[in-house]
């Protein structure tokens, strides 16, 4: 009555099913596998026997076995070198396996282990323990087949991350090629005054922009803006900003004016500055915000008339040599409602010239936890006194690399060189 009220409660004791389906059990004594494959199949395992272990691994190479359960001691190929083989075996999950001996010796023990054993059981088995012993085992594979499941899903997951990243990189990439293509021509000739552009983003694209555009005969107009942040969202803004300030198509151009008897005119830079900040403000729903330099130069009066909007202060360098900054500062362009700004001019004389840079520059790493700074970007113009056009830009750009120590640039590097010059060899 005592071992049938035993049976009963293995019977209710037992785990539910799903982790371990198959346990095979591997013994030379076939009374002992029907003991264990009596007490397993009562508690719901499918259950195989094999009674050597040459046997077992044939069996193991042809189907899925859970938890293994086999003598230590049999002729031939041990249990030992049973699990060992058993370890070898390329398989789709862990498989749980535990020895059966009368080994007790801490050493002999300690081999198991280091051999492939996760478990042992000394013969005779009882009933209760090697439920415990599977129950244990049937944690372990619950866990593993857990964690397998989580690195699958990491494992799918990160590579739609990135095939994702390829395909962002790609269209990056793209964009990038639109965005320089907004600047079709990196310098021109206007006959007395030459302009060149410098424009680099740090990373696929940036949120700089410089450009200009001819007004008429005698006069054309520059810009230089920088907007807030980085990557796609300042990138697209700059495209929009771009269209405000076309010259391929002037009639779109907020610089511009019509005048009577056709042709065109210059708007007031600080008319458009307000007019930009309008549209920000209420026609384009962003918290974006950007910084300008907007001016045109009149080749007659030798007369530069510029809004500043929060960019840097740009610098005229004389013929002679002398470097110094001019401006006012004022308020970026979409961040105040109803923010105020000013036009100031400049007058050039032959042989002198006007540089507008970006923050990128002027915040350039010095390379001992400083910026470059107002001071240090005079230094370089002064130092390249000679250079004309592109050429400056080409020097320029490699002395600022030297500054950064070579390194990646932490933001986007962009100005506008404007060289005034009557009596230029042409």
């Amino acid at each position: 009555m005592a071992i049938a009220q035993e049976k009963v409660a293995y019977i209710q004791a037992v785990p539910e099913r799903g982790v371990v389906n198959t346990v095979l059990v591997v013994d030379d004594s076939r009374a002992q596998r029907r003991i264990l494959s009596s007490y397993l199949g009562r508690w719901g395992y499918v259950v195989r026997e094999a009674g050597s272990g040459a046997e077992a691994l044939e069996l193991c190479q042809r189907e899925p076995i859970d938890l293994v359960v086999s003598d230590w001691m049999m002729p031939g190929m041990s249990g030992l070198d049973f699990c060992r083989a058993f370890r070898a075996l390329e398989r789709e999950h862990y498989g749980y396996f535990i020895l059966l001996t009368s080994k007790s010796e801490k050493a002999e023990i300690a081999q198991g282990l280091d051999t492939g054993a996760d478990d042992f059981l000394t013969k005779p088995v009882a009933g209760d323990e090697l439920l415990a012993r599977i129950r244990a085992g049937e944690r372990i594979l619950r866990m593993e087949r857990e964690l397998t499941e989580k690195n699958r899903l990491v494992s799918s997951t990160l590579k739609e991350i990135s095939e994702l990243y390829d395909s962002l990189d790609r269209d990056l990439i793209e964009a990038r090629k639109l965005q320089q293509s907004l600047v079709r021509e990196r310098a021109h000739d206007f006959g007395a005054a030459q302009v060149a552009l410098l424009l680099r983003p740090s990373g696929h694209v940036g949120g700089d922009l410089v450009g200009f555009f001819p007004i008429n005969a005698d006069q054309f107009g520059v810009f230089a803006l920088d907007v807030s942040g980085h990557g796609i969202a300042s990138a697209l803004m700059t495209a929009r900003l771009a269209a405000y300030l076309t010259g391929s198509t002037p009639e779109q151009n907020l610089a511009l004016r019509r005048v009577p008897g056709g042709g065109y005119a210059p708007e007031a830079p600080s008319r458009v500055a307000a007019r930009l900040n309008r549209l920000m403000l209420e026609e384009m729903e962003t918290d974006l915000y950007f910084t300008m330099i907007l001016g045109y130069f009149d080749l007659r009066s030798a007369e530069f008339v510029m809004v500043q909007c929060g960019h840097p202060h740009p610098l005229v360098q004389r013929a002679g040599g002398e470097v110094t900054y001019f401006g006012e500062g004022g308020l970026p362009v979409g961040l105040i409602p109803g923010a105020q700004y000013a036009d100031m001019r400049i007058s050039l004389r032959d042989g002198d010239r006007i540089l507008i840079c970006s923050d990128g520059i002027t915040e350039c790493p010095d390379g001992a936890d400083g910026m470059l700074g107002e001071t240090g970007v005079a230094e370089l113009v002064a130092k390249l006194s000679g250079e004309r056009g592109s050429a400056f830009f080409d020097t320029f750009l490699w002395d600022l690399n030297d500054v950064n120590r070579d390194r990646d640039f932490p933001d986007d590097i962009s100005a506008v060189l404007l060289e005034f010059d009557r009596h230029k060899t042409r």
